[in-house]
């Protein structure tokens, strides 16, 4: 499938998780929506998106052991002023999966970088609503694109438009397609679903 040549849409997680997934350690964002969210409810409003990292709300204790050395580093190496944001990496959306029971979101921890409390505290937020399981294809852009911050980009929303729009470059996959297909099907697995 062909990739674009530029992106206005970015999808903010924390910036501990968006190196997991640039380095191909996991392929999955967990998501219920931000605070701010105009629906109060998250939503894919769009399939292809740049990763915006962020950084208020990281937490080492929220991290698996493994992890916790990288967000120090992340956290060491961020500028402390905010103005600007680095784009690095773009996704595509694989597949969407919801899950509402605990004992599901156990079984997916093998696939990521948090504690099961922190993805069990991602669940019974808003306890109504599944817990929508993000499985992303993640691309290499052929050089970071540094983007003045403005204002409209903070608080606790998912989605931002940038200004002025990325060019891309060209985009290398983290995880070659064999790999990624593998990591489908074992995420898949953990769950108990059929082969896509």
């Amino acid at each position: 499938m062909a990739t674009p040549a530029t992106c206005q849409l970015a999808l903010k997680e924390w910036a501990v998780t968006v190196k997991a997934l640039a380095d191909g350690d996991q392929i999955m964002m967990l998501r219920k929506g931000g605070i701010h969210e105009e629906s109060k409810d998250f939503r894919v409003v769009h399939p292809e998106f740049l990763l915006y990292p962020t950084y208020l709300h990281q937490r080492e204790d929220l991290l698996k052991d493994s992890h916790q050395p990288t967000l120090r580093q992340l956290l060491a190496d961020h500028p402390a002023d905010n103005d600007a944001v680095t784009f690095t990496h773009w996704a595509r959306v694989q597949e969407l999966l919801e899950i509402d029971r605990p004992g599901k979101v156990a079984d997916l921890a093998p696939h990521h970088i948090w504690t099961d409390t922190y993805a069990q505290s991602r669940l019974h937020w808003k306890p109504m609503v599944p817990l929508t399981i993000m499985l992303l294809r993640v691309y290499r852009m052929a050089a970071p694109v540094t983007a003045p911050y403005i204002p409209e980009y903070g608080g606790c929303k998912s989605w931002v438009d940038i200004i002025p729009t990325v060019r891309l470059g060209e985009l290398t996959p983290v995880v070659d397609d064999a790999r990624f297909g593998e990591m489908v099907e074992a995420v898949r697995g953990s769950l108990g679903l059929v082969p896509a």
